[in-house]
């Protein structure tokens, strides 16, 4: 997800500063609903456990479509989950009524009597929820309309032959006990699973949109349909992501967190009013069929973890087919608002730079489409984000906006990478999403726009360091989760780049990408990518800047000036590091004369003195003057004036500071 700033203050500032289908559908015959069953795809798990139980049921029929997927298709990942879906918008656009047979191969080895699924709209069911209450009903920018709530039930579950599954259902609060949460639901099984072994639930459930806001919802003719369905949890064996036991990795859904899925193939039908176009994760099946009014979809979708969709009468559409040398082929999809139809060069210039760049950067793009969704303005909400093969940009503001518009086409397919096929858990490690989507969209900003990132002012923002492997939720709130999982993890991944040069640091990147394609990797794995590239330990340096909160902290302290036995010149500067240790920080000492000297501290101890001689008197002494120490936050105290007296300067500093952070405080976010 982008997390948008303020693009032109980050350069004025500087500057002026000098620095469904559902309930409904399972009763239907095809003919009403257009939808038509076909043979199960390929690499469906040859059998499912049917959980048996003493009392058996009337097993509900369903009339699920079922794509068959190119016969050729290698299987890219474990596929661990299979889900068919019909799902019917109503013509209000407010509620969508769906069912879903899901089938869930167990990766792991210990026998499995609960399957955990995630309802993620249910957090917009209240103001007492986990989601709100620890937003305060905002994000990014945005507020949650007055009265504008929305929410997920499960009307049916059953097993594969029918049993009844409901009275087994159970809401579990892991993360904070709050009993008005209900994003997070256990069912319990007549039987346990084993390992290798799969088993298939059959669901019906309603979703009441909510008015547009975190990701999803309705706004008047707009529907995005993000998170929308009961989506299972992750099962991780051991040895994933570092777990020395296998288990559910459960969470609630957080203010600040986004998502955690496992790899599978969705075979989606999306029945909406006639006039309706859908764009969704994966690609089309057939051509839409229309009949009585309704229009229906149905989209396949495989080595994916999750599906996403958007409708509208209103989008202006528009493909484009692109390759390169690392794409083979690849049809971009625009679905755009009307203000923005006269900008489609302008989107698929992005979309293609991005996905030839990235591409080759960090390994071939494997999907046949990308969609691209650019909601109205009154569905801002739902803009900035990425889901499996779909993207969304932000609302029109204006019929001709600023590079803005590329930089979030770019950061959103730079998780089609990030999350997208490097999976992590943004639960637990939202930086290894985020923080790396970032530094891929800086550098293609930079190579393509000439838009250069001002890294030292981006440190700056960084008032609350933390470390980067805390749970989304447990950074304190949203500014403390930006400046983290955002900001301070890209310096980091920065910093490491200077260290190494940046052709090493592409080959750490890129071999990073390349290995955990379509797994699930953590901070460890990368970390263990770092040291074989480079082939040297990194484990101080990952204890004090990314498993800790460290951050260096340069200052001039002192500067005393005399006037040696010959009458030259002779000043004692004395700097010091008040932060985390960082070794080899240089240091500009510039004269009245106009010359300079540069020297290096090697960073060890606390502080040091250095001993200047010259003909000409020193004017000034400054630390890391080319601004090289991205992970620095505070350079206020970095530069000081031979003649200036210490009281001074520190009034002088604290002032400057203060103007930057009221500044900052109000146009960042």
């Amino acid at each position: 997800m982008k997390r948008r700033f303020r693009t032109t203050l980050f350069i004025a500032v500087p500057a002026a500063l000098c620095l469904l289908i559902g309930t409904g559908l399972w009763a239907l015959p095809s003919s009403q609903t257009g939808l038509e069953s076909a043979a199960r795809p390929v690499f469906a798990p040859e059998t499912a456990k049917s959980p048996s139980g003493s009392r058996q049921e009337t097993a509900v029929k369903s009339a699920l479509p079922e794509a068959q997927p190119p016969a050729s298709a290698p299987a890219l990942s474990r596929r661990i989950t299979e889900y068919h879906i019909g799902a019917e918008l109503s013509d209000d656009a407010s509620t969508v009524t769906a069912t879903e047979t899901v089938t869930w191969t167990h990766p792991g080895k210990n026998p499995v009597s609960d399957l955990y699924f995630h309802l993620y709209p249910n957090a917009f069911s209240s103001e007492d929820t986990t989601f709100m209450t620890e937003s305060g009903g905002k994000l990014r920018g945005d507020t949650m309309p007055e009265n504008g709530f929305g929410s997920m039930t499960l009307t049916d579950v059953r097993t594969e032959t029918g049993v009844s599954l409901l009275h087994r259902m159970q809401y579990v609060r892991p993360d904070d006990g709050n009993e008005d949460d209900r994003t997070l639901v256990k069912i319990h099984l007549p039987q346990p699973v084993n390992g290798g072994e799969s088993v298939t639930l059959k669901l019906q459930f309603q979703v009441a949109l909510p008015q547009i806001f975190a990701r999803m919802g309705q706004s008047g003719r707009f529907v995005m349909a993000g998170q929308w369905f009961p989506k299972i949890s992750v099962y991780e064996p051991a040895g994933t992501r570092g777990v020395k036991e296998e288990g559910w990795n459960l969470h609630q859904y957080h203010g600040n967190s986004e998502f955690y899925s496992d790899f599978g193939i969705y075979s989606v039908a999306i029945s909406v009013p006639a006039d309706y176009t859908v764009a969704a994760t994966g690609f089309a099946v057939k051509n839409p069929k229309t009949s009585g009014g309704r229009k229906v979809y149905q989209f396949y979708a495989d080595d994916v973890h999750d599906f996403a969709w958007a409708a509208s009468p209103d989008f202006v559409c528009a493909e484009e087919a692109f390759s390169s040398p690392e794409v083979p082929g690849v049809k971009i999809k625009l679905y755009l608002d009307p203000l923005h139809q006269d900008l489609k060069e302008r989107y698929f210039q992005a979309a293609e730079a991005a996905l030839s760049a990235f591409s080759k950067w960090y390994g071939p793009y494997p999907y046949t489409t990308l969609s691209i969704v650019v909601p109205p303005l009154s569905g801002n909400g739902a803009g900035g984000m990425e889901y499996p093969t779909l993207i969304t940009a932000f609302g029109a503001e204006s019929s001709n906006p600023d590079t803005s518009l590329e930089r979030t086409v770019i950061h959103e397919i730079g998780h089609q990478y990030f999350y997208g096929m490097v999976a992590s858990n943004e639960f637990e490690e939202a930086w290894l999403d985020e923080s790396f989507t970032s530094y891929a969209e800086d550098r293609l900003m930079e190579q393509e726009y000439g838009v250069s990132p001002n890294l030292p002012l981006q440190a700056s923002l960084v008032t609350s360091p933390k470390p980067l492997t805390l749970d989304a939720w447990k950074y304190g709130g949203s500014d403390a989760y930006t400046q983290n999982v955002y900001i301070r993890g890209k310096l980091v991944l920065k910093d490491i780049e200077h260290q190494v040069g940046s052709k090493t640091m592409d080959t750490i990147m890129s071999t990073y990408a390349r290995t955990y394609r379509f797994r699930h990797p953590s901070t460890a794995d990368f970390q263990k990518i770092v040291e074989i590239v480079t082939r040297a330990s990194w484990q101080d340096y990952f204890d004090r800047y990314v498993y800790g909160q460290g951050a260096p902290d340069f200052a001039v302290e002192n500067i005393k000036k005399s006037r040696d036995k010959s009458g030259n010149s002779e000043s004692i500067v004395t700097v010091a590091n008040k932060g985390s240790f960082y070794p080899g920080v240089s240091v500009r000492f510039t004269f009245q004369d106009g010359h300079a000297v540069i020297k290096t501290w090697d960073g060890q101890g606390d502080r040091t003195s250095f001993k200047i001689v010259s003909a000409s008197p020193l004017l000034s002494a400054e630390i890391d003057p080319d601004h090289n120490v991205v992970l620095e936050t505070k350079h206020m105290n970095n530069f000081r004036k031979a003649s200036l007296p210490a009281a001074a300067v520190s009034r002088w500093t604290v002032s400057l500071t203060n103007i930057i952070e009221a500044v900052l405080g109000i146009y960042g976010w």
